[in-house]
């Protein structure tokens, strides 16, 4: 049996049971839609591999773009309780992205996107499916093909912003290795924010991530290191001179 594509439908009306501040509440599907454009990515399950490396993730880093063209929240729906979701929130990059946990499945089976993974020793799951939804309303979906396995292929977010704006353009992030106190370090993080590109900071000390390292991957021994989009930059005057060009 086919997936449904359910465009121009309404999505299902559930209650969903939600831990916050280590209390119960109930959380409508009208809480999450109504007068609302929302992003929704559904997967299989919390800590899974694809779910963790890829899928959330991404979605959490294009965050910035999809406010910046009209979404007003991205959610990530599962068929696990919400302490599975809410510890998969914090082992994450979710800061961005709330997530619903769909404990009983309903809403997936609203949908009708809910399989079976018995051979997996999952029980029943979400097909793994993205969409756009406007006030209640579903205006566009991207399912996952109905193949073996866990395909990933159309649900990403990348896809999804193309649909929403084809212009749209992710912002470049960048990796910069500093170390405590180091004035070419601090220079080198305000020219990344006057471009406007987002970083990651890792600092190299006798714990953690150490000189040893930084040679490893950088073949260098000097502090800052930058990478841009996962290109070597260099140190703080490569970094000007790249910015330049």
């Amino acid at each position: 049996m086919a997936l449904p594509n359910k465009e121009g439908q309404r999505v299902p009306n559930v209650t969903f049971r939600v831990r916050e501040n280590n209390e119960w509440v109930n959380v409508t599907t009208d809480d999450i839609f109504k007068g609302k454009t929302v992003v929704v990515f559904a997967l299989p399950g919390a800590f899974t591999p694809t779910c963790s490396s890829t899928h959330l993730p991404r979605y959490n880093e294009l965050a910035p773009v999809f406010f910046a063209n009209g979404v007003d929240e991205i959610v990530c729906l599962s068929v696990n309780d919400t302490f599975v979701m809410n510890e998969w929130a914090k082992d994450q990059e979710a800061q961005n992205v709330r997530l619903i946990p769909d404990g009983n499945g309903e809403f997936s089976d609203g949908m009708g996107m809910l399989v079976n993974k018995e051979d997996l020793g999952f029980g029943m799951r979400s097909w793994r499916y993205s969409m756009l939804v406007k006030d209640g309303v579903i205006e566009k979906m991207f399912i996952e093909p109905e193949v073996p396995g866990d395909p990933f292929e159309v649900s990403d977010a990348d896809t999804m912003l193309n649909y929403i704006n084809p212009e749209a353009k992710p912002p470049r992030v960048a990796t910069i290795f500093t170390k405590p106190g180091c004035p070419f370090c601090i220079k080198a993080k305000a020219m990344l924010e006057d471009n406007g590109i987002e970083y990651e900071e890792i600092t190299v000390s006798n714990s953690g991530v150490t000189s040893r390292t930084l040679r490893a991957v950088a073949n260098a021994g000097t502090v800052p290191q930058i990478f841009i989009e996962g290109e070597y930059v260099g140190g703080s005057d490569d970094l000007e001179a790249y910015l330049a060009k």
